[in-house]
């Protein structure tokens, strides 16, 4: 599934023309980045949690020449199912 098949069947289930559905997606999409962007989590009882981590900058080597290079620091997103969205795929 991708954006535009999640808007599709926003709008069927929720009775929303697709342009409605669209903001609301991407309203929950923008939603779920301001949380980690401010508290470092979003969770949803049951479905899961979307969790914020940061890797410092460190050193590492370029496998072509051997040669050491800079890795700049980063953040990344991690997800953990919720024990209902565990169930619910694999009943």
């Amino acid at each position: 599934m991708n954006k535009q098949d999640l808007i599709e069947f926003v709008a069927k289930k929720a009775e929303l023309t697709k342009k409605d559905a669209s903001g609301a997606v991407d309203a929950v999409f923008d939603g779920i980045i301001s949380g980690l962007k401010t508290d470092k989590e979003a969770r949803f009882v049951g479905f899961g949690s979307f969790t914020l981590t940061h890797s410092p900058a460190r050193k590492g080597r370029n496998p072509s020449t051997g040669k050491e290079i800079d890795i700049a620091a980063t953040n990344r997103a991690g997800f953990k199912a919720g024990k209902e969205m565990k169930l619910s795929i694999n009943s």
